[in-house]
């Protein structure tokens, strides 16, 4: 454990010299949310429309937030005030808050520590490193404002127990982290077949008794965070706060007409076809499904994190509205296997590189560009630095699938010629949007730096979406 607390304490320090730092909107909406659930009973906490920034995560969160309430009105009430705290930024309320979230990554260090006790110590030091000190997780919380790291803790809390075989502690946190942020649901299909098959196996008593089981304890979950609100009759408004289906774009298609004589009265987007809830649910399982079925074929825990890890790419790439902050989703699992195999390294190299480059334009202001710059360069030398040493001491006999990829062509380097290529054009792409832009086209077209990097880190994400499924074809 001292390995991972000194871990921690070093990123503790680092998020104490952010806590001056920009903050979006997201700060304001934590803060109103202290003040909604200690301010009015647990009955208005779904239907109180007094800020734009209504409750809309799960009741486990409310009841953390909650519990976050009554340190904070002690030190200073103004942070819990449902009408006088709106849009209070003073430095009680930034140190408070930010502390909470570095308070929350407990959760991330029990998780981390959990899935890393049994490494020899060197892969446990980077392991500890790649998750912990994660410069993505930096800026979308410690920066930005979430509470990502507490979240994905519970994640890999529950991804510890199902590695352990202890698959009834495994679902019920699992079930919890649902209750914490439901955005997590995209994992559930294969954490229903995995235990359905690896818990509930055996003889057909010892099968249904086992499920019998696993369905009180994840019911008894359920039931314990949205019970209030089905005895208020508000569990309908409470999902509809959670699934707001009907937020998005809507475009505006003209019907013909032969006599209106307008030209160019529509939208550029019209010709695209509209997109559904619906059909996306069906893409997101239609890509995981070769997962799903090495799943039921042949459960292992060993596959777990890296099936976990694929679902959630599913749910990025094919999603309904995902943001780009999902990926953390895929980066942090990853970066628990990343010490495997060369080949592992060698994807989350890339994609840890790409996934953290992607939330650049979160940090939109210049006193920030230098941060958010610094904190990638230096984890992606830490990482070249800790992968390459691991590997080039390594004795171990190489597995089946590395030795083909060295014999592919990208040698036993960390990064082989088309990942070089990928990052020489995000380096590209960045001197584009920083300097290049601005100095050709002025303010004109702000959009197309933001677009040209959104594009260009889905190519990225793609690219690990593939890999990730031929990972899982090919493994047995």
């Amino acid at each position: 454990m001292n390995d991972s607390w000194c871990f921690f304490s070093l990123s503790l320090c680092i998020k104490a010299l952010l806590i001056p730092a920009y903050h979006s909107t997201d700060f304001e909406v934590h803060r109103h949310w202290l003040a909604l659930t200690s301010s009015l009973p647990l009955s208005h906490w779904y239907i109180d429309t007094s800020s734009p920034w209504t409750l809309d995560y799960p009741p486990i969160f409310a009841y953390f937030s909650f519990l976050l309430s009554l340190p904070a009105s002690l030190i200073d009430p103004t942070i819990t005030d449902l009408v006088a705290g709106q849009n209070y930024a003073a430095p009680s309320a930034v140190v408070f808050l930010r502390l909470s979230v570095a308070a929350a990554d407990l959760f991330l260090l029990s998780g981390a520590h959990r899935l890393s006790s049994r490494l020899p110590p060197f892969r446990r030091r980077i392991l500890l490193a790649l998750v912990i000190w994660s410069p993505a997780l930096l800026i979308v919380d410690h920066i930005h404002f979430q509470y990502n790291g507490f979240f994905l803790g519970i994640l890999l809390i529950s991804l510890g127990f199902m590695v352990e075989g202890r698959d009834l502690a495994g679902g019920i946190v699992f079930a919890i982290l649902i209750c914490s942020k439901h955005l997590f649901m995209v994992a559930a299909p294969l954490y229903f077949v995995y235990l359905l098959r690896h818990y509930c196996n055996g003889e057909w008593s010892r099968a249904v008794a086992r499920f019998l089981v696993m369905g009180l304890a994840v019911g008894a979950v359920f039931v314990a965070t949205f019970g209030p609100f089905v005895y208020y009759g508000q569990i309908q408004q409470v999902f509809h706060r959670l699934f707001p289906f009907g937020r998005g774009f809507i475009i505006q298609t003209p019907k013909a007409s032969f006599t209106g004589g307008l030209v160019g009265d529509s939208s550029a987007f019209a010709v695209l076809p509209q997109i559904n809830p619906i059909i996306t649910f069906l893409l997101v399982l239609l890509a995981m499904s070769p997962c799903l079925i090495k799943a039921f074929v042949r459960p292992q825990p060993k596959q777990i994190i890296r099936w976990v890890a694929y679902t959630f790419t599913c749910g990025f790439m094919f999603g309904w509205h995902v943001h780009e902050k999902a990926s953390l989703h895929i980066t942090i699992p990853l970066g628990i296997i990343a010490t495997d195999s060369l080949a592992d390294a060698r994807h989350y190299f890339l994609l840890s590189i790409v996934s953290c480059y992607s939330m650049f334009p979160l940090l939109f202001e210049p006193q920030e560009y230098p941060i958010k710059v610094l904190l990638l360069a230096i984890y992606s030398v830490l990482m070249w630095v800790g992968f390459s040493s691991l590997f080039s001491n390594s004795k171990a006999p190489k597995p089946a699938m590395e030795k083909k990829v060295e014999r592919s062509g990208n040698g036993t380097g960390l990064v082989g010629p088309v990942s070089s290529c990928y990052l020489l054009g995000l380096v590209g792409v960045e001197i584009w949007g920083q300097f290049l832009h601005p100095y050709i086209f002025g303010s004109r077209f702000p959009f197309l730096p933001l677009m040209l990097i959104s594009f260009y880190c889905a190519i990225g994400m793609m690219y690990s979406w593939a890999w990730q499924l031929k990972q899982i074809i090919r493994n047995s």
